[in-house]
């Protein structure tokens, strides 16, 4: 069993190894350059750099849009359901419960939102 996976255990200590090497050797061969103020400020496609990097986004904003990926996430799941609904019902009413538990907590989780004020974008 073990002589099975012998050959992936070869490859991971060899991936060790070249990472090992090409660190050593970038810090053996590789030269420090002199710093100064110039070569350090960031270079912005010929234009000398003004202000802040980027801008700064409310937290709201991430808050929207995690909700977003989280009841798009759930409606991936709801879809093949939604395909083979009429054979699961046929087969079995649990399929239906089961789904109407999980909605349930999609709602619950989405009045919590609403509470917590993820929403208002005004706060």
């Amino acid at each position: 069993m073990l002589s099975d996976f012998l050959p992936v255990f070869f490859q991971i200590l060899i991936v060790i190894a070249f990472a090992v090497a090409v660190l050593v050797l970038s810090v053996v061969f590789g030269r420090s350059a002199r710093r100064n103020a110039t070569k350090d400020t960031p270079y912005e496609c010929g234009m000398l750099p003004i202000g802040e990097g980027s801008p700064r986004f409310s937290v709201k904003f991430y808050m929207v849009a995690m909700l977003f990926v989280i009841f798009d996430i759930e409606v991936v799941f709801m879809y093949p359901w939604a395909v083979d609904f009429r054979d699961l019902v046929a087969k079995s009413p649990t399929a239906l419960v089961s789904m109407a538990g999980f909605a349930g907590v999609l709602v619950i989780a989405y009045v919590y939102a609403l509470k917590k004020g993820a929403l208002d974008w005004k706060a």
